[in-house]
């Protein structure tokens, strides 16, 4: 079984993704909207977001 993402990162990603059009399914890409952001997040909770981002674009098709 897979770990589990954090309530907190939920709740930010959501938040950024209604924010925010330019998220894909590609997490590259999301890492970078999320630094041109200019939100300070620490480099493993950037990477929690974008990588829950793009699971839940590609669960969108």
């Amino acid at each position: 079984m897979g770990k589990s993402v954090p309530k907190g990162v939920k709740t930010k990603a959501e938040i950024l993704m209604e924010e925010n059009k330019a998220f894909s399914k590609d997490f590259e890409k999301n890492k970078e909207v999320i630094n041109s952001m200019d939100l300070n997040f620490s480099k493993k909770i950037r990477n929690l977001i974008a990588g829950y981002i793009s699971r839940r674009m590609g669960s969108k098709d």
